[in-house]
């Protein structure tokens, strides 16, 4: 039994240890870079995203919609 309540024990001092030490590290990266850095990505993937769009509706859609059209077309 005194066996077991001292692995406990040192088990338990071996924990608080390491909580301590990783709480009192000042060595992470901060919350203003994540934030920076995810804001950067959102922004960058919106605009990958808007330009895309544009090209799809502007370019690509008109014209394949026609070439359906005319792929159909059995006037003549």
């Amino acid at each position: 039994m005194k066996k077991w309540l001292k692995a406990a024990k040192e088990k338990s001092m071996y924990t608080i240890g390491k909580a301590t030490s990783a709480l009192c590290n000042r060595r992470a990266e901060g919350f203003v870079d994540s934030a920076v850095k995810i804001l950067i990505a959102v922004v960058i993937g919106a605009l990958l995203l808007a330009g895309l769009y544009l090209l799809f509706n502007g370019t690509i859609l008109p014209t394949l919609t026609q070439r359906i059209k005319d792929m159909f077309n059995y006037r003549g």
